[in-house]
């Protein structure tokens, strides 16, 4: 399918939605000004303490990520996660980096120092990030400040999201305009220069429209030498409510510029002994801005109210346009000599501009004939993408040098590099246009009150145009994936569920930003996920759930030099996950709210891939992972909250010749209430002041963890 046609199918799509919405819309007409009042006391009442409690709770009861219908938590056979408003106001949390912390098996990799870069259930990727239920896989930074929640769907998730999504995927949920007043602006300062401000104001215009905007300000810096981020963000949104039909609209235009900081090299399979803050490479010639403009739309729609047995008939389609404009170039550190005398630099920019444009559309019932119950799902989900791509060589020297490393001091490595960028022979310079189609259907069936099961199929049909500028060169290859999702639950008594759960997924041989196709790579089957999974949850009361889970995830499908020719490339790579996990989240009392989780992972090479000889260590994945945060009202007007992270070792690169060492954080706040419309919050992280390495990108690109770190906020509701 072209993109001319593609467009076409998405216009004609929304065009059809949108007329159904005009065919059925109703607005209520008031009969008398105090039926009115009445009403409308009784829903501000309600929408107000239900608003009220959802911004303090850790617990979500629903969600309509992992099924694309809205399905109890408990009920959804798979190990989700979701961090809430409340529990990222409590932390401060500002970045994906902060929200991983907090969620078993999934650590955040350095990423270059420009990019998120999660490592879920060992399988490392920048493009399984959602928002809404929509892709968003441009390699950058998210900001938090318009999110109400981050759902963490663990496992293989190509039925419901598509190609990908090979050990989970982190989806966003943003906040969208409501009828309830919301007015908070938020002023954050602490040290290392850090300053931030945000602002989340709206409510009902009338009584079909709402309006709501989230803008986000700041300009920072961290411990790290000449450290320097700003980033712009401003959200729109509005809410339009027709009789049976809900319209959302929204718009955000996200602005980021920051020091691309790649960290610190190793010495002697481990991070150099070098001051924490020390900066290898040139600042000054170590850039990224980010500039990105998004539009969506979703319309949900009652086709059809139903009957005795027929829960009516639910239309949803979803619209997502984004622009990505993004640049970035860096002169970072490679290997220290013996003698811990010298360092290697050497440097690159790459500039990437990426369009994408999704639409997703869901129709759904549920049908019920005694003890049986199904609720029923078919949809179709048609994208395009596309993205140049142009990377340079850094080479340093006179002008037209061919030199592209220098050595420079280990004990003063921050300096002026002078520095040449342009393409080398191999460096990129290509147009690739990925275009989508995909159906699905799900049945998911309930059997008295103690059965329940899912099955669902996913049909993708996915093709890549690729050209090569430099050459002219112009590759193509289409793909043909089916992907199944089964699972059954359990429920012994009402508040439990036991479940088992099958999934498939695959990612083309195109790499997970169809960056980059050859001769060899066009010709290579999918690589291949698949994830068998038992839990269970438990509500143990109703502001409290307690998980587990034990999996096995198994990657094949990946490249591997043939034992015979090392010339010719086999598909007999494999990579196998085996893990289990433990939760808590919600209320042990109605002042003390806990949020934690534990995570056991073993990921081996079992067989020889591009990368790896049998038996290596999977890099940034740590065998076991603790995080467990508090938060107690002390008082009507004083809350306290105290935090334990702790990693075990892992290793820095799939070679496993440097190892991060193990280590345990404690982080703490502190909530005091000064007037009702006036808050005040600290954040200390790293309470003790712990030295550590959080993460990295490779054996010499390593990220100290930050030294103590303080932050004050104010939180103005007026």
């Amino acid at each position: 399918m072209r993109p001319t046609f593609l467009f076409s199918a998405l216009a004609a799509s929304a065009f059809l939605s949108v007329a159904a919405t005009t065919g059925h819309a109703q607005i209520a007409t008031p009969t008398s000004a105090d039926s009115t009042k009445r009403a409308s006391t009784t829903l501000k009442r309600v929408l107000i303490a239900d608003s009220i409690r959802s911004r303090r709770a850790y617990t979500v009861r629903r969600t309509s990520s992992a099924t694309r219908t809205s399905t109890l938590l408990r009920d959804v056979p798979q190990s989700a996660t979701i961090i809430t408003q409340a529990l990222i106001a409590d932390q401060g949390m500002q970045s994906m980096a902060d929200v991983v912390r907090y969620i078993p098996g999934i650590t955040m990799a350095l990423g270059e120092g420009h990019r998120d870069a999660p490592t879920i259930r060992g399988n490392s990727s920048t493009a399984d990030f959602f928002i809404d239920g929509i892709r968003d896989d441009a390699q950058y930074f998210r900001d938090i400040y318009n999110i109400e929640r981050v759902e963490a769907l663990k496992g293989s998730n190509a039925m419901v999201f598509g190609r990908g999504g090979g050990g989970g995927v982190l989806n966003r949920v943003t906040k969208n305009a409501q009828w309830t007043p919301t007015r908070v602006t938020t002023l954050t300062g602490g040290n290392f220069n850090q300053r931030r401000a945000t602002l989340d104001v709206g409510q009902g215009v009338t009584s079909v429209l709402a309006a709501r905007l989230n803008g986000l300000y700041e300009h920072s810096a961290n411990f790290r030498q000449a450290s320097d981020n700003e980033r712009v963000g401003i959200n729109p949104t509005a809410a339009l409510m027709l009789g049976r039909t809900l319209i959302r609209l929204g718009y955000e235009f996200y602005n980021d510029r920051r020091v691309v900081d790649r960290g610190i090299p190793s010495l002697n399979g481990a991070p150099s002994p070098t001051p924490i803050s020390t900066f290898f490479g040139d600042p000054d010639a170590s850039h990224s801005t980010l500039s990105a403009h998004a539009v969506a739309s979703t319309i949900d729609h009652q086709i059809w109210k139903g009957n005795a047995t027929i829960d009516g008939l639910q239309l949803r389609n979803r619209s997502r346009f984004m622009r990505y404009d993004k640049f970035y170039q860096n002169i970072f550190p490679g290997a220290v000599d013996a003698s811990a005398t010298t360092v290697q630099l050497s440097g690159y920019n790459n500039g990437t501009d990426r369009t994408n444009l999704f639409n997703q559309t869901d129709i759904t019932s549920t049908i019920s004939r005694g003890a049986l119950r199904q609720t029923l799902l078919v949809g179709a989900d048609l994208g395009t993408q596309q993205t140049d791509n142009v990377r340079r060589t850094g080479y340093f020297g006179a002008a037209g040098s061919n030199i592209m490393t220098l050595n420079v001091p280990f004990a003063s490595p921050m300096r002026a590099t002078p520095a040449e960028f342009r393409q080398s022979t191999t460096d990129a310079n290509n147009r690739t246009t990925l275009t989508t189609q995909a159906v699905y259907a799900q049945n998911q069936i309930e059997v008295g009150p103690h059965v329940q099961a899912i099955l669902g199929l996913r049909l993708d049909r996915l093709n890549v145009d690729f050209t090569n500028k430099r050459t002219g060169a112009r590759l193509s290859r289409a793909d043909n994936l089916a992907s199944p999702r089964a699972g059954i639950v359990i429920k012994p008594a009402q508040p439990v569920s036991i479940y088992g759960t099958y999934s498939v997924s695959f990612l083309p041989s195109s790499g997970d930003q169809f960056s980059s196709l050859t001769v060899t790579t066009r010709t290579l089957e999918p690589e291949q996920f698949t994830n068998r999974e038992v839990g269970i949850k438990w509500d143990a009361v109703p502001d409290l759930t307690l998980t587990a889970a034990a999996y096995r995830l198994d990657r094949t499908n990946t490249t591997a030099p043939d034992p015979t020719n090392p010339a010719i490339i086999v598909q007999t790579g494999a990579q196998r996950t085996t893990g289990w996990e433990l939760g808590i989240t919600g209320a042990l009392t109605s002042r003390w709210q806990i949020a934690g989780g534990f995570a056991n992972q073993t990921v081996r090479i079992t067989s020889r891939t591009a990368a790896a000889a049998p038996g290596q260590r999977v890099a940034l994945v740590p065998r076991n992972t603790v995080s467990l945060w508090n938060r107690v009202q002390v008082t009507r007007r004083l809350g306290a909250g105290i935090g334990i992270v702790h990693q075990d070792r892992m290793f820095a690169a799939i070679d496993n010749s440097v190892t991060l060492p193990a280590f345990t954080r404690a982080d703490a706040a502190a909530f005091v209430t000064l007037t009702r419309t006036l808050r005040a919050q600290l954040n200390i992280e790293n309470l003790l002041d712990t030295r550590y390495y959080a993460t990295a990108h490779s054996n010499n690109n390593i990220m100290p963890g930050s030294p103590r770190m303080i932050r004050v906020a104010l939180h103005i509701t007026p």
